[in-house]
C-alpha cells in the first residue's frame, strides 16, 4: 500500500490530519458526553414516575440501547476505522472512468 502524502507536502497533510482527527475525537467526546447526561435525566424522569405510579415497564431502556448503537458506530469511525490509501483511490478513480 502507498501512503496518500507526498515528501513536499507531508507536514501541511500531516497538520490537516491531525486537526481532522483531533476534530472528531473532540465531537465523539461531546457525542458521549450528551448521551449519558440526556440518559440519566430520562432514567430519572422513569425512576420518580415508577416511584409515584404502578408503571413498571423500563422504557429508558429503549433509548440507551437505540442511541447506543449509534454511539458504538461512532466510536467506530473516530477509533477503529481505517484511513483511505492511495490504492483505494485508485481503484476508485477507476471504476468512475469505466462508466
Amino acid at each position: 500500500m502507498q501512503d496518500v502524502r507526498t515528501s513536499e507536502s507531508t507536514g501541511n497533510d500531516l497538520r490537516a490530519e491531525a486537526l481532522s482527527r483531533l476534530k472528531k475525537k473532540r465531537d465523539f467526546r461531546a457525542h458521549l458526553f450528551s448521551y449519558m447526561l440526556i440518559n440519566l435525566v430520562v432514567w430519572a424522569v422513569w425512576g420518580l414516575i415508577f416511584a409515584t405510579t404502578d408503571i413498571w415497564f423500563p422504557w429508558p431502556a429503549f433509548v440507551t440501547f437505540g442511541w447506543g448503537i449509534g454511539l458504538a458506530f461512532h466510536a467506530w469511525d473516530v477509533y477503529w476505522r481505517s484511513p483511505i490509501t492511495e490504492e483505494e483511490i485508485s481503484r476508485e478513480e477507476a471504476r468512475l472512468q469505466r462508466r
